[in-house]
């Protein structure tokens, strides 16, 4: 960046009999420079660009593989979160009418999605189908088995807390004689998916912190190689801030630069494994499909990768241009 590629010392301020509107227009004028200069910069130096920018992009699509791993792996567990069931036994001497009414009541609850009811008698065929004791039970004088409802929480009571609540409401109904759920593969399922959002954030943290120092240390590189032409421009009066700018305007480059490439490998990665995940959910006959970064998430990783560029840039500039002092 030479004398006239920073702007001279007239670039540096404004004259002071100037009206607001223009020193406005000047300055929009100027960053549009400035941006351009930042941009062309990256594209001086192409294959040693690309290395920081592909180094940048990978630092960055590694969190953000983790968080559609980590989406899609939530699309998965809501269907498991509509599975957890309750079942309630109810109590012997009951009628059918006394059934029909508690499964009437307990289906015009906001908290209950569905509910099924398994009649004794088809509970004791499927029991002695299954349990291989079917000639042992034929011997019973009478059916042992009580009516059941099965209770399916709506997605809200879904969670362990909730579904334990629901369980404790539902121990109360006079018509039950036993309320069942089995909260341990609840309470896992919910665990490791804590963990998991706390190990991506972790990473993400981790990482950007990488990519701060790889901008950094790029811009420093650019700071040493045009240190004498830095002099210059200080010994004919321009400010830091004036030096500044097309430093931080080439870190933003490098920050949008590397936040599109690790979307495209993140989507990239997502399509090549699509087929595979598909076909695997069909032998399980879902109809589940991996999705990708959506548009807005997209966006958010590039603005998130501008922003660190931006603020790499902006640590090293103001680290080793004060150092910089014409002689």
């Amino acid at each position: 960046m030479s004398q006239s590629e920073l702007g001279g010392p007239k670039g540096a301020q404004f004259s002071s009999g100037s009206t607001f509107i223009s020193r406005f227009k000047m300055g929009i004028r100027h960053h549009g420079q400035e941006c351009s200069k930042g941009l062309h910069e990256i594209f001086r130096a192409p294959i040693s660009s690309f290395m920081t920018i592909a180094v940048l992009a990978i630092a960055l699509a590694l969190p953000a593989g983790f968080h559609v791993f980590l989406k899609n792996a939530q699309m998965v567990s809501s269907g498991w979160d509509n599975a957890t069931q309750i079942s309630l036994f109810l109590k012997m001497e009951i009628s059918a009418e006394e059934v029909e009414k508690v499964q009437n009541e307990l289906k015009n609850s906001v908290k209950i999605a569905d509910v099924s009811l398994i009649p004794k008698d088809q509970g004791l065929k499927e029991f002695s189908e299954l349990s291989g004791f079917g000639e042992a039970l034929s011997f019973l004088d009478s059916n042992p088995l009580p009516d059941t409802l099965v209770i399916t929480p709506t997605v809200a009571h879904s969670s362990p807390e909730a579904s334990e609540a629901l369980l404790i409401e539902l121990q109360e109904i006079p018509e039950v004689e036993l309320a069942q759920l089995d909260l341990q593969w609840v309470r896992k399922l919910y665990s490791m998916m804590a963990i998991a959002q706390k190990a991506v954030s972790a990473l993400g943290v981790i990482l950007g912190l990488s990519v701060l120092l790889i901008v950094g240390n790029t811009i420093r590189l650019a700071i040493q190689n045009k240190r004498e032409e830095i002099q210059i421009i200080k010994l004919v009066g321009a400010t830091d801030a004036f030096i500044r700018r097309p430093f931080l305007y080439s870190g933003l480059w490098f920050g949008i630069f590397a936040g599109i490439l690790a979307w495209i490998l993140v989507n990239s990665s997502v399509l090549w494994l699509k087929d595979p995940v598909r076909n695997l959910a069909g032998l399980y006959e879902s109809q589940f499909r991996l999705s990708g970064l959506a548009f807005v998430e997209a966006l958010q990783l590039i603005v998130i990768a501008s922003f660190l560029g931006l603020l790499g840039s902006w640590i090293s500039v103001g680290r080793h241009l004060k150092d910089i002092e014409p002689t």
